[in-house]
């Protein structure tokens, strides 16, 4: 059986996906979103590192984070994370693993930051990117990243 080898890159700048445990929707449930953010904010307070996007799904995230230049360590902080949502809510909410990607170029960046803020609209959960309130898109918007018609949907766009 082949054994997977994580890329850990000092600095490095990972794609992530995360799921609920058994893609329960509960992801976006209030409680369950302020343990989560609570979870990544004390994480970040010990073990730093910069959320580049983030899109959070009824049954799973994308996230985008840059590390600190000396670290690689993104392993220990999704572990403290999904320990302190789940000793929040009192009970699991996620899957025991998670996926990563290691970001090669600009274009790859690219790549994953759109995705990520696609992401609600690829799985019908909204019309428009602008629409769902549980993105970084909203961020990006504000600084004129993105255009509130960004990546409209319309009946002759494919986007596949």
């Amino acid at each position: 059986m082949p054994s997977y080898v994580r890329a850990r890159v000092e600095g490095g700048t990972y794609f992530f996906t995360l799921a609920a445990r058994n893609r329960s929707p509960v992801l976006v449930n209030d409680g369950v979103r302020d343990a989560l953010r609570e979870a990544v904010e004390t994480t970040r307070t010990r073990w730093p590192f910069i959320i580049d996007a983030w899109v959070l799904l009824p049954d799973h995230l994308h996230c985008l984070w840059t590390l600190p230049e000396d670290d690689a360590d993104f392993s220990e902080r999704w572990s403290t994370i999904k320990r302190f949502t789940t000793q929040a809510l009192g009970q699991a909410v996620w899957q025991a693993r998670f996926w990563e990607h290691l970001i090669r170029d600009e274009a790859d960046f690219q790549r994953h930051f759109d995705y990520i803020h696609w992401n609600p609209v690829k799985h019908g959960l909204a019309q428009r990117a602008l629409d769902w309130p549980y993105s970084t898109f909203h961020r990006y918007l504000k600084q004129g990243v993105y255009t509130a018609d960004w990546c409209d949907l319309s009946p002759d766009i494919d986007l596949e």
